[in-house]
């Protein structure tokens, strides 16, 4: 009951930023080049330790990560780029945040952790890049828990609340179970693939 509320109440103030972005005719990838900057700003933060501030700075950048597509469908101007762009400028935001923590673990010594996140880095990268790959071959790869939402909503909890160390190792270990899970899969239907 409360948590219906709590989603109600979140998707009307999301649908009010939505129509309020569209009623500006922004184009909407620079709405996706706004949350870009944003995320980058997150990952100074991150670099210079300021965990919480970093936190509340990608929240903020996950506003205009969720509104860009959904002005681009009010607004009709969904375009073959606009999903490729923002697409590529999503990428480009993980590793930033995560160059932040290998910059912040490194000025403070602590290299196990900047292994840890060139670890989740590369989990990160090939989550994404293996669907892509595979929906070269097969209808759609999205098999696989720890896609981008998880990803960030991970991050922004570790930031928040103190428990980045954590969060790495399930963004480390989990996205690259993803990946397998999406190579194994890929690998069972392309099987049923005529030769």
């Amino acid at each position: 009951m409360i948590t219906k509320k709590i989603g109600d109440g979140s998707r009307y103030i999301l649908d009010g930023i939505v129509h309020a972005f569209a009623a500006t005719s922004i184009n909407p990838n620079f709405l996706t080049f706004i949350g870009f900057v944003i995320n980058c700003l997150a990952a100074y933060l991150f670099a210079y330790g300021y965990f919480r501030w970093a936190g509340a700075t990608i929240f903020l950048a996950g506003i205009f990560d969720m509104t860009d597509g959904r002005v681009a469908r009010l607004a009709n101007r969904v375009t073959p780029f606009g999903g490729f762009y923002d697409s590529v400028m999503d990428r480009y935001s993980d590793l930033c945040l995560l160059i932040g923590l290998l910059i912040y673990y490194g000025r403070i010594n602590r290299y196990q952790y900047v292994t840890l996140v060139a670890v989740a880095m590369i989990g990160s990268v090939m989550v994404s890049y293996t669907r892509a790959r595979a929906e070269n071959l097969i209808a759609k790869c999205k098999v696989g828990f720890l896609e981008r939402p998880e990803r960030v909503v991970l991050i922004i909890i570790g930031a928040l609340f103190d428990r980045m160390a954590p969060v790495l190792w399930l963004i480390a270990v989990l996205s690259n179970v993803t990946v397998i899970h999406r190579i194994l899969f890929t690998r069972e239907e392309a099987r049923k693939l005529p030769a």
